[in-house]
C-alpha cells in the first residue's frame, strides 16, 4: 500500500507532463506521477548511492581490459573497480583479511583470517570456509591448553586485565601464563 504526500515542485513528469508526487511504499519513499494508474513513471527519491565513482586512481589499471581503475562507493562499502563498469565487472576490495600464522583447530587444514562482520565486529574464521565453519570472536594465541590440550588459546580483556583462555568451547578454562 502506497501513501502519497503532495508536496511543492516535485518536478514534472516526463512521460505525460503531470506533477510528480513523494508517495511512501514497502522499500522507502520515491517519486511517482499524480496521474497514477494512468501513467506508471515513477523514480527513487534519492540518488542511487549504489557504485558511484569517488576517485579515479590514475597510474593503477584493470588487469582484464586495461581501463583505469576507480574508487567506489557502494551499498556494502568502499571498493576498487574498472572503470568501464558494466562491459568490465572486475573489482578488488580495499581491506583484505589479514591473514594469521595460526593453523585452523577444526580442520587443521587451513589459516584463521581476521574478517568484520555486516555490523564491523571483528572476528578470526578459517580461510577453507564453507567447507570448514570454525570462527572465534577473540583474538586468536598461538598454544596449547594445559587442561584439555586444545590447540588454540584466546585473548580476552577483563577486569582484571588482558588474560589468555581456552578457545574450546567445552573447556574455556583461564590458562596461568609463564
Amino acid at each position: 500500500m502506497t501513501k502519497t504526500v503532495i508536496a511543492k515542485d516535485n518536478g514534472a513528469c516526463p512521460e505525460c507532463g503531470s506533477a510528480l508526487v513523494i508517495r511512501s511504499g514497502g522499500h522507502g519513499p520515491f517519486l511517482g506521477c499524480s496521474h497514477y494508474p494512468g501513467c506508471q513513471y515513477m523514480r527513487p527519491l534519492k540518488a542511487q548511492s549504489d557504485g558511484h565513482i569517488v576517485k579515479v586512481l590514475e597510474g593503477q589499471h584493470c588487469p582484464d581490459c586495461s581501463s583505469e581503475m576507480v574508487l567506489r562507493q557502494g551499498r556494502f562499502g568502499m571498493f576498487i573497480g574498472c572503470s568501464q563498469y558494466p562491459q568490465c565487472a572486475h573489482t578488488e576490495v580495499i581491506d583484505k583479511p589479514d591473514e594469521t600464522s595460526i593453523d585452523c583447530p577444526q580442520c587443521g587444514q587451513g589459516k584463521l583470517l581476521q574478517r568484520k562482520s555486516r555490523f564491523g565486529k571483528v572476528f578470526h574464521a578459517c580461510n577453507r570456509y564453507p567447507d570448514c565453519q570454525f570462527t572465534i570472536n577473540q583474538q586468536p594465541i598461538a598454544g596449547e591448553c594445559a587442561y584439555c590440550h586444545y590447540p588454540l588459546l584466546m585473548e580476552k580483556r577483563t577486569a582484571q586485565g588482558v588474560k589468555r583462555f581456552c578457545a574450546s568451547k567445552l573447556c574455556a578454562k583461564a590458562v596461568v601464563s609463564e
